[in-house]
């Protein structure tokens, strides 16, 4: 797989994205400054010395100031008038961190861009090393909060329209001119809606690039999404049809694969539940837009084994396990606060050891069709389909888009 498909630029549409490719440069500009530190003391400050002295102090200098105002005067606020309970409480915690470190690598930079100026025209080649792994400890550290944290929650908490707003900022900051609305009301007309097109052109997929095996072809794609920071890649539409014949999907997080198919974990009695019961089919479907990519995958459910959701079900968090046992998935319930004291009822009755609910536990679908979609250009796509024979075998074939 081309390295291009990963490291591509998102565009302002995806403002979160583009903040993470800016750490992806920041990393880049710190390994170029660890480069720097390891050759001067054996080639002084010769022209590639130079040359990387001053690609170092124009990202530091411009790029990397937009991207901190980025966080400080749009996205910070946004999330905190966004968040409500256990996100406004890791703000509260987190935030005045960040900015802190903002200042103290604003601090560190200063420093390391005297040395550089000096490289960069030739006169010195004395570069600290001690100076530079601060620096570089310092923003890799940064990064890797905003990255576990601070990223995931803006990209679960934001609508489209804050997406929008936030991405009109960051272009503003830029001198970058920000498109008008899609129409005067501020709501896409129906034209307008015909009209909403992106054509696809990351990558393509023939006979030749999957593997035999559909489940190790899922496995390889999967761990592309996760290299490619994807959001969620673990997240799936869920697709059953009841025994009225009527339809309903809903997103669920995928715990498992292996040969024996895909696994994910909920409530018996839930709606989907009785749904499987009288209907144990299911279609199942990742779609991963950063890769224009999608997999549909359709077979029979079945139940995974006791121990197995004894397993699942202990390795949760104390506080996931008490609301699967307070929580009655699906049915009607008075209030949001008649849920709190069931939890609370739970908790206090439970203590530190729920016992699983013989009602909560795991499902296994059982492939027997898998749909790899890469998107093309001029919605000519690519969709490779393998189909499980009677013997257990796969078999594969290439449908028109």
């Amino acid at each position: 797989m081309s390295n291009s498909l990963i490291d591509t630029a998102p565009d302002f549409s995806q403002p979160v994205l583009v903040l993470k490719h800016c750490h992806g440069r920041i990393r880049k500009q710190l390994e170029t400054l660890r480069k720097l530190a390891d050759h001067l003391p054996q080639h002084g400050a010769d022209a590639a010395a130079q040359q990387a002295a001053k690609a170092v102090i124009k990202y530091f200098s411009v790029a990397a100031p937009l991207h901190h105002a980025d966080e400080e005067d749009d996205l910070l606020p946004m999330l905190r008038a966004s968040a409500a309970g256990e996100d406004a409480a890791l703000l509260d915690q987190l935030v005045p961190e960040i900015l802190a470190q903002h200042q103290q690598m604003d601090a560190d930079w200063l420093i390391i861009n005297a040395q550089l100026e000096q490289i960069a025209n030739g006169s010195s080649a004395a570069l600290s090393a001690a100076d530079v792994e601060r620096f570089s400890g310092a923003y890799e550290a940064h990064m890797a909060i905003e990255e576990s944290n601070i990223a995931p929650m803006a990209l679960r908490l934001f609508d489209a329209g804050q997406m929008s707003k936030l991405g009109n900022a960051m272009q503003a900051r830029r001198g970058i001119a920000v498109p008008p609305p899609a129409s005067a009301s501020g709501q896409l007309a129906g034209k307008d809606l015909a009209d909403l097109r992106l054509d696809y052109g990351r990558a393509s997929l023939s006979e030749e690039d999957v593997l035999d095996d559909p489940i190790a072809q899922f496995g390889k794609w999967f761990e592309e999404a996760l290299a490619a920071q994807v959001n969620e890649p673990n997240a799936m539409s869920v697709a059953t049809v009841g025994a009225d014949g009527k339809p309903s999907s809903r997103i669920v997080l995928i715990k498992q694969y292996d040969p024996r198919g895909f696994t994910w974990y909920t409530n018996y009695e839930s709606q989907k539940g009785q749904q499987l019961r009288a209907n144990p089919h299911a279609a199942l479907l990742f779609f991963w837009s950063e890769l224009e990519r999608q997999i549909r995958i359709e077979g029979r459910v079945e139940l995974t084994a006791p121990e197995e959701s004894d397993k699942y079900f202990y390795s949760r968090p104390l506080k996931s396990q008490v609301a699967a046992v307070a929580s009655k998935q699906s049915a009607p319930i008075a209030s949001r606060e008649q849920m709190e004291a069931n939890y609370e009822a739970v908790a206090a009755a439970s203590g530190d050891h729920p016992k699983r609910p013989d009602t909560w536990g795991g499902y296994r679908l059982v492939p027997e069709r898998i749909e790899f979609w890469q998107g093309r250009r001029s919605r000519f796509h690519d969709r490779i389909v393998y189909v499980r024979q009677a013997d257990g075998r796969w078999t594969r074939e290439r449908i028109q888009p």
